[in-house]
């Protein structure tokens, strides 16, 4: 297997900076700072080094609307794309001051009006200003989910590939489903087939669970081993190329089908997908669990897929933001499908989907029970 680090392919990277460019000039940001990794790497196309949990901020990218020049923070080219040149890297430093003034020589810094930045610190808070004297700062996130709402084509094709390194490790973990085998034991196999495939970064590790046949959303027990009659849902999701890529499915243990729990599931999943319009409102969502005579979930019922957390978020939990959204071509979203049964356990669905300005589009291959 190669190494070696490549950027995103051309086409993607500069669909994505236009997108960025666009709304620079519908924000009216003459500069845009990010340090948010997934918008770093929206913007430049070179893959970020991943790590576990959370990192300050840092001004990781710096994007010009007027010339359109990116200058990254990067130590070597290795991964860095060729449209941004080697004098446009600028290295890590201990010293923020030091940040600062390579900022200050940008081309266009001392005349920029608006600064636009996605995340922000208290030290950055007092440094930035220094760097772009005769600027106003402002919050440059807005701009950026706004870019990152709407996928191009080539993004849609990059979550198409996500999305089947994502099913062929479920695939590969529902092979070892037995009774007694363990939930962390599911877990490893889904995340060791993924990393065979080329992906070594999940998007969560909460893989496999037993559903609760005593309360909704919940696990079924605290040692997490499998026993016949359960329903056990799967979770894969990966960070492959950049993009997420999630499916969630349940299969029940040792062929007991119930049968009436999938149906229920197949008539909520129905007035999901109807949801999915362009214009409809993002409460239309929430709307369909009523519909469909099922509890929304607390958890957001849809969100944006893409390069991270993307918008929207639907959340039974964010009424007046669901209300207010609107859905559009172009955006992808991971939709949630749950049904519960005291007794039974719980039928979980979690699908992909593509809105489009006209039938929605299921980007994940079709669960088996409506095979």
């Amino acid at each position: 297997m190669s190494t070696e680090v490549l950027p995103d392919d051309r086409a993607l990277r500069l669909g994505r900076r236009q997108r960025a460019l666009a709304q620079m000039a519908a924000h009216d940001l003459d500069v845009l700072v990010l340090g948010r990794q997934a918008n770093v790497r929206y913007v430049t196309g070179a893959p970020q080094l991943w790590v576990a949990g959370t990192r300050p901020f840092g001004p990781t990218c710096v994007l010009v609307r007027d010339s359109g020049a990116i200058h990254l923070l990067s130590t070597w080219d290795e991964g860095v794309p060729d449209d941004i040149p080697h004098e446009n890297l600028y290295g890590i430093s201990w010293n923020p001051a030091n940040t600062i003034s390579a900022l200050r020589r940008i081309d266009g810094a001392a005349s920029a009006r608006r600064v636009g930045t996605d995340a922000m610190s208290p030290v950055f808070a007092q440094l930035l200003p220094t760097a772009f004297p005769n600027a106003e700062l402002v919050d440059g996130e807005l701009a950026m989910r706004a870019a990152r709402r709407i996928k191009t084509d080539e993004e849609v094709d990059a979550l198409r590939e996500a999305i089947t390194v994502a099913e062929k490790g479920l695939a590969v973990a529902v092979s070892e489903l037995r009774p007694g085998v363990g939930e962390q034991t599911l877990a490893g196999v889904l995340l060791e087939a993924v990393a065979a495939g080329g992906v070594s970064t999940p998007s969560n590790q909460d893989v496999a669970w037993v559903t609760s046949r005593d309360y909704p959303w919940r696990r079924a027990s605290a040692d997490g081993r499998v026993q016949a009659g359960d329903l056990v849902a799967f979770s894969a999701g990966v960070l492959a190329g950049g993009y997420i890529g999630e499916v969630g499915r349940t299969w029940p243990v040792g062929g007991t089908a119930h049968a009436e729990l999938y149906r229920r599931w197949d008539r909520l999943w129905a007035g999901l997908l109807a949801a999915c319009r362009p214009d409809a409102p993002a409460s239309a969502l929430l709307a369909a669990y009523g519909a469909a005579g099922e509890p929304p979930p607390p958890l957001p019922v849809a969100r944006g897929l893409g390069m991270g957390f993307d918008p929207p978020v639907i959340s039974p939990e964010l009424p007046q933001t669901a209300a207010d959204e609107r859905l559009e071509s172009g955006m992808v979203l991971a939709v949630t499908g749950y049904v519960w049964e005291p007794g039974i356990g719980a039928v979980f669905g979690r699908e992909a989907v593509l809105i489009t300005d006209n039938e929605p589009e299921v980007l994940t291959s079709s669960p088996f029970w409506r095979a």
